[in-house]
Protein backbone atom coordinates (compact mmCIF):
# COMPACT_ATOMS: atom_id res chain seq x y z
CA UNK A 1 0.00 0.00 0.00
CA UNK A 2 1.29 3.15 -1.04
CA UNK A 3 1.05 6.48 1.34
CA UNK A 4 2.12 9.98 1.13
CA UNK A 5 2.18 13.48 3.04
CA UNK A 6 0.16 15.54 0.96
CA UNK A 7 0.68 19.67 1.44
CA UNK A 8 -1.75 20.99 3.74
CA UNK A 9 -3.89 23.27 1.31
CA UNK A 10 -5.65 26.63 1.79
CA UNK A 11 -9.59 26.37 2.45
CA UNK A 12 -9.72 29.30 -0.44
CA UNK A 13 -7.32 27.52 -2.64
CA UNK A 14 -9.74 27.05 -5.34
CA UNK A 15 -11.26 30.76 -5.09
CA UNK A 16 -7.31 31.80 -4.87
CA UNK A 17 -6.97 30.10 -8.68
CA UNK A 18 -10.10 31.12 -9.99
CA UNK A 19 -9.90 34.94 -9.30
CA UNK A 20 -5.60 34.23 -10.31
CA UNK A 21 -7.29 32.89 -13.43
CA UNK A 22 -9.63 35.96 -14.06
CA UNK A 23 -7.70 38.87 -12.53
CA UNK A 24 -4.38 39.45 -15.58
CA UNK A 25 -6.61 38.84 -18.42
CA UNK A 26 -9.76 41.33 -16.85
CA UNK A 27 -6.52 43.78 -16.01
CA UNK A 28 -5.10 43.44 -19.50
CA UNK A 29 -8.36 44.05 -20.91
CA UNK A 30 -8.96 47.19 -18.73
CA UNK A 31 -5.39 48.52 -19.28
CA UNK A 32 -5.91 48.71 -23.05
CA UNK A 33 -9.94 50.11 -22.59
CA UNK A 34 -7.83 53.11 -20.28
CA UNK A 35 -5.30 53.66 -23.12
CA UNK A 36 -7.96 53.30 -26.15
CA UNK A 37 -6.21 50.58 -27.44
CA UNK A 38 -8.67 48.46 -30.07
CA UNK A 39 -8.66 44.62 -28.47
CA UNK A 40 -7.33 42.18 -30.76
CA UNK A 41 -6.97 38.52 -30.32
CA UNK A 42 -3.27 38.72 -29.69
CA UNK A 43 -4.32 40.15 -26.37
CA UNK A 44 -6.52 37.89 -25.61
CA UNK A 45 -3.59 35.06 -25.85
CA UNK A 46 -1.45 37.48 -24.00
CA UNK A 47 -4.14 37.32 -21.08
CA UNK A 48 -5.09 34.00 -21.43
CA UNK A 49 -1.03 32.87 -21.35
CA UNK A 50 -0.10 35.04 -18.47
CA UNK A 51 -3.43 34.21 -16.17
CA UNK A 52 -2.21 29.79 -16.92
CA UNK A 53 1.53 30.71 -16.30
CA UNK A 54 0.67 32.59 -12.77
CA UNK A 55 -1.27 29.58 -11.54
CA UNK A 56 1.65 27.02 -12.56
CA UNK A 57 4.19 29.15 -10.96
CA UNK A 58 2.27 30.12 -8.10
CA UNK A 59 1.63 26.17 -7.73
CA UNK A 60 5.11 25.59 -7.68
CA UNK A 61 6.23 28.36 -4.96
CA UNK A 62 3.77 26.47 -2.28
CA UNK A 63 1.29 29.56 -2.92
CA UNK A 64 -1.16 27.83 -2.65
CA UNK A 65 -0.83 25.93 0.42
CA UNK A 66 -2.12 26.49 3.78
CA UNK A 67 -1.36 30.05 4.57
CA UNK A 68 -2.95 30.46 8.02
CA UNK A 69 0.45 30.54 9.70
CA UNK A 70 2.41 31.82 7.11
CA UNK A 71 3.96 35.29 7.20
CA UNK A 72 2.16 37.63 4.81
CA UNK A 73 5.76 38.86 3.17
CA UNK A 74 6.35 35.41 2.49
CA UNK A 75 3.13 35.40 0.53
CA UNK A 76 3.99 38.49 -1.09
CA UNK A 77 7.63 37.48 -2.20
CA UNK A 78 5.70 34.19 -3.50
CA UNK A 79 3.09 36.27 -5.76
CA UNK A 80 6.32 38.63 -6.98
CA UNK A 81 8.26 35.98 -8.08
CA UNK A 82 5.95 34.42 -9.83
CA UNK A 83 4.52 37.52 -11.93
CA UNK A 84 7.90 38.38 -12.39
CA UNK A 85 8.67 34.88 -14.07
CA UNK A 86 5.19 35.17 -15.85
CA UNK A 87 5.69 38.79 -17.45
CA UNK A 88 9.52 38.05 -18.25
CA UNK A 89 7.92 35.08 -20.81
CA UNK A 90 4.88 37.42 -22.17
CA UNK A 91 7.62 40.20 -22.84
CA UNK A 92 9.20 37.90 -24.95
CA UNK A 93 6.13 36.60 -26.38
CA UNK A 94 5.05 40.40 -27.45
CA UNK A 95 8.71 41.07 -28.63
CA UNK A 96 7.68 37.58 -31.28
CA UNK A 97 4.30 38.74 -31.93
CA UNK A 98 4.81 42.63 -32.45
CA UNK A 99 4.87 42.76 -36.36
CA UNK A 100 2.06 43.58 -37.99
CA UNK A 101 -0.81 44.35 -35.14
CA UNK A 102 1.01 46.34 -32.43
CA UNK A 103 0.41 46.34 -28.60
CA UNK A 104 0.24 48.94 -26.27
CA UNK A 105 3.65 49.78 -24.36
CA UNK A 106 1.57 51.72 -21.78
CA UNK A 107 -1.20 49.73 -21.37
CA UNK A 108 1.28 46.41 -21.17
CA UNK A 109 3.30 48.50 -18.55
CA UNK A 110 0.40 49.56 -16.61
CA UNK A 111 -0.44 45.92 -16.32
CA UNK A 112 2.47 44.18 -15.49
CA UNK A 113 2.46 46.89 -12.62
CA UNK A 114 -0.85 46.47 -11.19
CA UNK A 115 -1.34 43.21 -11.66
CA UNK A 116 0.71 41.79 -8.94
CA UNK A 117 -0.78 44.63 -6.94
CA UNK A 118 -4.35 43.41 -7.25
CA UNK A 119 -3.33 39.91 -6.81
CA UNK A 120 -1.64 40.74 -3.27
CA UNK A 121 -4.40 43.23 -2.11
CA UNK A 122 -7.37 40.69 -2.94
CA UNK A 123 -5.42 38.03 -0.51
CA UNK A 124 -4.68 41.15 2.35
CA UNK A 125 -8.36 41.63 1.90
CA UNK A 126 -9.40 38.12 2.85
CA UNK A 127 -6.61 37.75 5.27
CA UNK A 128 -7.39 40.83 6.68
CA UNK A 129 -11.29 39.52 7.10
CA UNK A 130 -10.75 36.46 8.38
CA UNK A 131 -8.12 37.65 11.38
CA UNK A 132 -10.59 40.33 12.12
CA UNK A 133 -13.54 37.41 12.55
CA UNK A 134 -10.96 35.12 14.31
CA UNK A 135 -10.24 38.01 16.95
CA UNK A 136 -13.89 38.06 18.02
CA UNK A 137 -13.71 34.23 18.79
CA UNK A 138 -15.36 33.25 15.56
CA UNK A 139 -14.20 30.81 13.35
CA UNK A 140 -11.72 29.63 16.30
CA UNK A 141 -10.40 25.87 16.67
CA UNK A 142 -10.12 25.04 20.66
CA UNK A 143 -6.66 23.25 20.35
CA UNK A 144 -4.84 21.17 22.81
CA UNK A 145 -1.25 20.28 22.84
CA UNK A 146 0.25 16.55 24.24
CA UNK A 147 3.69 17.29 25.60
CA UNK A 148 4.74 19.98 28.06
CA UNK A 149 8.37 20.00 27.00
CA UNK A 150 10.03 22.76 24.91
CA UNK A 151 8.34 21.27 21.26
CA UNK A 152 4.97 21.56 23.12
CA UNK A 153 5.36 25.20 25.06
CA UNK A 154 7.22 26.74 21.39
CA UNK A 155 3.96 25.59 19.80
CA UNK A 156 2.05 27.23 22.60
CA UNK A 157 3.51 30.84 22.46
CA UNK A 158 3.17 30.37 18.65
CA UNK A 159 0.14 30.49 18.84
CA UNK A 160 -0.43 32.53 21.95
CA UNK A 161 0.91 36.04 20.53
CA UNK A 162 -1.24 35.03 16.92
CA UNK A 163 -4.19 35.58 17.90
CA UNK A 164 -5.15 36.11 14.13
CA UNK A 165 -4.44 32.33 13.64
CA UNK A 166 -7.67 31.78 14.89
CA UNK A 167 -6.82 28.94 17.46
CA UNK A 168 -7.30 28.89 21.38
CA UNK A 169 -5.11 26.62 23.05
CA UNK A 170 -6.92 24.96 26.40
CA UNK A 171 -3.97 23.43 27.76
CA UNK A 172 -1.49 20.72 27.87
CA UNK A 173 -1.77 16.67 28.05
CA UNK A 174 1.48 15.33 29.87
CA UNK A 175 2.65 11.88 31.37
CA UNK A 176 5.28 13.86 33.77
CA UNK A 177 3.78 14.44 37.07
CA UNK A 178 5.43 16.79 38.60
CA UNK A 179 4.34 19.55 35.50
CA UNK A 180 0.82 18.91 37.06
CA UNK A 181 1.18 21.13 39.53
CA UNK A 182 3.22 23.58 38.45
CA UNK A 183 2.04 25.04 35.00
CA UNK A 184 0.49 28.93 35.17
CA UNK A 185 -3.47 28.19 35.37
CA UNK A 186 -3.80 29.97 31.40
CA UNK A 187 -2.62 27.29 30.21
CA UNK A 188 -3.10 24.76 32.81
CA UNK A 189 -2.04 20.35 32.46
CA UNK A 190 -5.36 18.56 31.58
CA UNK A 191 -4.65 15.05 32.43
CA UNK A 192 -2.27 12.61 31.30
CA UNK A 193 -2.17 10.94 27.58
CA UNK A 194 -4.79 8.16 29.07
CA UNK A 195 -7.47 11.40 29.29
CA UNK A 196 -7.24 12.47 25.87
CA UNK A 197 -9.59 9.82 24.36
CA UNK A 198 -12.25 10.24 26.64
CA UNK A 199 -12.09 14.13 26.36
CA UNK A 200 -12.05 14.04 23.09
CA UNK A 201 -14.97 12.33 22.90
CA UNK A 202 -16.83 14.80 25.24
CA UNK A 203 -16.35 17.39 22.25
CA UNK A 204 -13.72 19.48 24.92
CA UNK A 205 -11.17 20.31 21.84
CA UNK A 206 -11.26 20.36 18.01
CA UNK A 207 -7.75 19.43 17.31
CA UNK A 208 -4.82 17.68 19.17
CA UNK A 209 -1.33 18.47 18.72
CA UNK A 210 1.59 15.67 19.58
CA UNK A 211 4.00 17.19 20.18
CA UNK A 212 5.87 14.25 21.92
CA UNK A 213 9.91 12.87 21.23
CA UNK A 214 10.70 10.54 18.11
CA UNK A 215 10.97 8.10 20.81
CA UNK A 216 7.88 8.00 22.68
CA UNK A 217 6.87 5.82 19.45
CA UNK A 218 4.97 3.15 21.31
CA UNK A 219 2.57 5.78 23.24
CA UNK A 220 1.90 7.66 19.60
CA UNK A 221 1.24 4.60 18.08
CA UNK A 222 -1.24 3.32 20.76
CA UNK A 223 -2.85 6.52 21.39
CA UNK A 224 -3.51 7.03 17.62
CA UNK A 225 -5.15 3.75 17.70
CA UNK A 226 -7.33 5.03 20.30
CA UNK A 227 -8.36 8.06 18.30
CA UNK A 228 -9.73 6.08 16.02
CA UNK A 229 -12.89 5.96 17.83
CA UNK A 230 -13.36 9.69 18.01
CA UNK A 231 -13.89 12.49 14.99
CA UNK A 232 -11.04 14.39 16.25
CA UNK A 233 -8.22 15.73 14.07
CA UNK A 234 -5.26 14.96 14.98
CA UNK A 235 -1.39 16.61 13.84
CA UNK A 236 1.73 15.95 14.74
CA UNK A 237 4.60 18.23 15.38
CA UNK A 238 8.24 16.32 15.47
CA UNK A 239 10.47 16.92 17.36
CA UNK A 240 13.26 19.20 15.20
CA UNK A 241 15.14 19.62 17.96
CA UNK A 242 16.44 16.18 18.86
CA UNK A 243 18.25 15.41 15.01
CA UNK A 244 18.92 19.13 14.32
CA UNK A 245 15.97 18.85 11.60
CA UNK A 246 15.08 22.94 11.91
CA UNK A 247 15.92 23.05 7.96
CA UNK A 248 14.82 19.58 6.67
CA UNK A 249 12.78 19.33 3.93
CA UNK A 250 9.78 16.90 2.98
CA UNK A 251 10.68 14.97 -0.44
CA UNK A 252 8.39 11.95 -1.35
CA UNK A 253 9.86 8.75 -3.26
CA UNK A 254 7.11 6.69 -5.50
CA UNK A 255 4.70 8.07 -2.48
CA UNK A 256 7.19 6.96 0.63
CA UNK A 257 8.10 10.20 2.19
CA UNK A 258 11.80 11.23 2.63
CA UNK A 259 13.05 13.85 4.93
CA UNK A 260 16.04 15.92 3.53
CA UNK A 261 18.09 16.02 6.57
CA UNK A 262 21.20 18.00 4.87
CA UNK A 263 20.05 19.38 1.61
CA UNK A 264 20.46 22.27 -0.84
CA UNK A 265 17.52 23.62 -3.31
CA UNK A 266 21.07 23.74 -5.68
CA UNK A 267 20.81 19.55 -5.37
CA UNK A 268 18.79 19.47 -8.76
CA UNK A 269 19.82 19.50 -12.27
CA UNK A 270 18.14 22.52 -13.29
CA UNK A 271 18.94 24.38 -10.29
CA UNK A 272 22.68 23.84 -11.35
CA UNK A 273 22.28 24.66 -14.91
CA UNK A 274 20.83 27.93 -13.48
CA UNK A 275 23.77 29.13 -11.42
CA UNK A 276 26.02 28.03 -13.94
CA UNK A 277 24.32 29.70 -16.45
CA UNK A 278 24.34 33.14 -14.09
CA UNK A 279 28.28 32.64 -12.91
CA UNK A 280 29.48 32.30 -16.86
CA UNK A 281 27.36 35.44 -18.02
CA UNK A 282 28.04 37.45 -15.05
CA UNK A 283 31.22 36.77 -14.83
CA UNK A 284 32.36 37.26 -18.26
CA UNK A 285 30.34 40.89 -18.06
CA UNK A 286 32.10 41.50 -14.92
CA UNK A 287 35.50 40.32 -16.38
CA UNK A 288 35.36 42.54 -19.76
CA UNK A 289 34.63 45.71 -17.55
CA UNK A 290 36.95 45.26 -15.28
CA UNK A 291 40.25 44.34 -17.25
CA UNK A 292 41.52 47.93 -16.98
CA UNK A 293 41.63 47.90 -13.63
CA UNK A 294 42.74 44.53 -12.81
CA UNK A 295 45.88 45.31 -15.26
CA UNK A 296 46.62 48.41 -13.03
CA UNK A 297 46.12 46.70 -9.96
CA UNK A 298 48.56 44.27 -11.27
CA UNK A 299 51.04 47.01 -11.79
CA UNK A 300 50.65 48.03 -8.30
CA UNK A 301 51.52 44.81 -7.26
CA UNK A 302 54.40 44.26 -9.05
CA UNK A 303 55.80 47.77 -8.12
CA UNK A 304 54.89 47.40 -4.54
CA UNK A 305 56.81 44.47 -3.75
CA UNK A 306 59.04 41.68 -5.31
CA UNK A 307 56.88 38.56 -5.66
CA UNK A 308 54.11 36.75 -7.84
CA UNK A 309 51.58 39.37 -8.82
CA UNK A 310 48.70 36.43 -8.68
CA UNK A 311 48.86 34.44 -5.43
CA UNK A 312 47.36 30.69 -5.80
CA UNK A 313 46.34 29.48 -2.27
CA UNK A 314 45.15 26.01 -1.49
CA UNK A 315 41.36 25.97 -0.67
CA UNK A 316 38.43 23.34 -0.36
CA UNK A 317 36.06 23.42 -3.02
CA UNK A 318 32.36 21.63 -3.73
CA UNK A 319 32.58 18.32 -2.26
CA UNK A 320 35.57 19.21 -0.52
CA UNK A 321 38.06 18.70 -2.79
CA UNK A 322 40.65 21.10 -2.89
CA UNK A 323 41.14 24.11 -5.12
CA UNK A 324 43.61 26.70 -6.50
CA UNK A 325 42.15 30.25 -5.54
CA UNK A 326 43.35 33.18 -7.77
CA UNK A 327 44.05 36.65 -5.65
CA UNK A 328 46.46 39.55 -6.32
CA UNK A 329 49.61 39.03 -3.62
CA UNK A 330 49.34 41.35 -0.81
CA UNK A 331 51.38 40.08 1.41
CA UNK A 332 55.50 39.87 1.22
CA UNK A 333 54.85 36.10 2.32
CA UNK A 334 53.42 33.23 0.47
CA UNK A 335 51.97 31.44 3.01
CA UNK A 336 50.22 27.97 1.70
CA UNK A 337 51.52 25.27 4.15
CA UNK A 338 48.90 23.20 6.54
CA UNK A 339 49.42 25.65 8.99
CA UNK A 340 48.76 28.72 8.23
CA UNK A 341 48.21 31.93 10.58
CA UNK A 342 45.28 34.01 9.60
CA UNK A 343 45.49 37.87 8.49
CA UNK A 344 44.81 40.08 11.41
CA UNK A 345 44.82 43.91 11.62
CA UNK A 346 48.03 45.44 11.63
CA UNK A 347 49.58 42.50 10.45
CA UNK A 348 53.51 42.94 9.39
CA UNK A 349 53.20 40.78 6.04
CA UNK A 350 50.79 42.86 4.32
CA UNK A 351 51.86 45.22 2.54
CA UNK A 352 51.32 48.99 2.45
CA UNK A 353 49.82 48.33 -1.15
CA UNK A 354 48.21 44.83 -0.18
CA UNK A 355 46.40 46.52 2.75
CA UNK A 356 44.51 48.80 0.52
CA UNK A 357 43.66 46.35 -1.83
CA UNK A 358 42.11 43.53 0.96
CA UNK A 359 40.38 46.78 2.61
CA UNK A 360 38.01 47.21 -0.17
CA UNK A 361 38.24 43.39 -1.66
CA UNK A 362 39.99 44.42 -4.74
CA UNK A 363 42.94 41.42 -3.85
CA UNK A 364 39.86 39.04 -5.33
CA UNK A 365 39.11 40.17 -7.88
CA UNK A 366 41.10 37.29 -9.85
CA UNK A 367 38.62 34.94 -8.55
CA UNK A 368 35.80 35.92 -11.67
CA UNK A 369 38.66 33.73 -13.83
CA UNK A 370 38.19 30.67 -10.71
CA UNK A 371 34.31 31.20 -11.60
CA UNK A 372 34.91 30.71 -15.32
CA UNK A 373 36.79 28.09 -14.82
CA UNK A 374 33.56 26.50 -13.11
CA UNK A 375 35.72 26.05 -9.70
CA UNK A 376 33.75 28.91 -7.56
CA UNK A 377 30.95 30.39 -7.93
CA UNK A 378 29.93 34.18 -8.01
CA UNK A 379 27.73 34.21 -4.88
CA UNK A 380 28.36 30.93 -2.31
CA UNK A 381 30.32 30.84 1.20
CA UNK A 382 33.59 32.25 1.26
CA UNK A 383 36.50 29.67 0.63
CA UNK A 384 38.97 29.60 3.62
CA UNK A 385 42.41 28.17 3.82
CA UNK A 386 42.73 24.60 3.87
CA UNK A 387 44.95 24.57 7.04
CA UNK A 388 41.47 26.75 8.95
CA UNK A 389 39.14 24.05 7.06
CA UNK A 390 41.12 21.39 9.40
CA UNK A 391 41.36 23.41 12.53
CA UNK A 392 37.64 24.64 12.07
CA UNK A 393 35.73 21.05 10.61
CA UNK A 394 36.66 19.42 14.29
CA UNK A 395 34.83 22.23 16.88
CA UNK A 396 32.08 23.83 14.57
CA UNK A 397 29.31 22.10 14.16
CA UNK A 398 28.22 21.31 10.36
CA UNK A 399 31.36 23.40 9.34
CA UNK A 400 31.55 20.97 6.26
CA UNK A 401 28.43 21.31 5.00
CA UNK A 402 29.26 24.73 3.71
CA UNK A 403 31.02 22.79 1.19
CA UNK A 404 28.03 21.00 -0.51
CA UNK A 405 28.10 24.41 -2.97
CA UNK A 406 30.71 25.87 -4.42
CA UNK A 407 32.73 28.58 -2.83
CA UNK A 408 31.75 32.16 -3.50
CA UNK A 409 33.38 35.63 -4.10
CA UNK A 410 30.81 36.82 -2.16
CA UNK A 411 28.43 35.44 0.26
CA UNK A 412 25.28 35.97 2.57
CA UNK A 413 27.62 36.47 5.53
CA UNK A 414 30.10 38.76 3.91
CA UNK A 415 27.18 41.43 3.26
CA UNK A 416 25.34 40.79 6.57
CA UNK A 417 29.11 42.01 8.36
CA UNK A 418 30.48 38.67 8.70
CA UNK A 419 33.89 38.86 7.13
CA UNK A 420 37.72 39.61 7.94
CA UNK A 421 39.25 37.87 10.97
CA UNK A 422 37.90 35.34 12.70
CA UNK A 423 39.51 35.74 15.98
CA UNK A 424 37.38 34.15 18.12
CA UNK A 425 35.06 30.94 17.72
CA UNK A 426 32.16 32.70 17.94
CA UNK A 427 33.12 34.75 14.95
CA UNK A 428 33.29 31.81 12.81
CA UNK A 429 30.20 29.82 13.99
CA UNK A 430 28.24 32.95 12.61
CA UNK A 431 29.48 32.74 9.60
CA UNK A 432 28.87 29.39 9.35
CA UNK A 433 25.45 29.77 10.73
CA UNK A 434 24.79 32.76 7.58
CA UNK A 435 26.23 30.31 4.94
CA UNK A 436 24.34 27.22 5.87
CA UNK A 437 21.16 29.78 5.51
CA UNK A 438 22.29 30.26 1.90
CA UNK A 439 22.47 27.04 0.94
CA UNK A 440 19.01 26.25 3.15
CA UNK A 441 17.47 28.75 0.85
CA UNK A 442 18.82 29.40 -2.57
CA UNK A 443 17.46 30.78 -4.80
CA UNK A 444 18.28 32.98 -8.27
CA UNK A 445 16.49 35.97 -6.71
CA UNK A 446 18.62 35.84 -3.12
CA UNK A 447 21.75 35.68 -5.24
CA UNK A 448 20.64 38.82 -7.02
CA UNK A 449 19.59 40.68 -4.06
CA UNK A 450 23.76 39.39 -2.41
CA UNK A 451 25.33 40.93 -5.59
CA UNK A 452 23.01 44.16 -5.18
CA UNK A 453 24.01 44.41 -1.64
CA UNK A 454 27.45 43.43 -2.16
CA UNK A 455 28.24 46.76 -4.67
CA UNK A 456 27.00 49.29 -2.06
CA UNK A 457 28.13 47.46 1.43
CA UNK A 458 29.87 44.23 0.64
CA UNK A 459 33.34 45.91 -0.93
CA UNK A 460 34.61 47.78 1.84
CA UNK A 461 34.07 46.46 5.68
CA UNK A 462 35.27 48.01 8.75
CA UNK A 463 36.07 43.99 9.54
CA UNK A 464 38.30 43.59 6.51
CA UNK A 465 42.32 42.77 7.58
Amino acid sequence: MQFSIKPDTSGFVWTHRLLDVLFPVALLWLSAWLYGTDWHERYTLIGILASALFVIFAQTSGLYQDWRGRPLFTSVRMIMQAWLMTWAAMVVLIFLLNNDETFSRAALLIWGGVTPLILIGYRLVIRQSLSQIRKQGINNRRIAILGAGKVGQQLAAIIQKNTWLGYQIIGFYDDNPALHDTRPAQLPILGSSEHILTHSQQNQFDELYICLPMRAERKIKTLLNQLTDSTCIVKFVPDLFTFDLMHAKWTDMQGLPIVSVYDTPLNSTSAQIIKRTEDILLASLILLLISPLMLALAIGVRLSSPGPIIFKQKRYGLNGKEINVYKFRSMYTLDNGSAIKQAQKNDPRITPFGALIRKTSLDELPQFINVLQGRMSIVGPRPHASAHNEQYRKIVPRYMQRHIVKPGITGWAQINGWRGETDTLDKMEKRIEYDLHYINNWSIWLDIKIIILTVFKGFVNKNAC
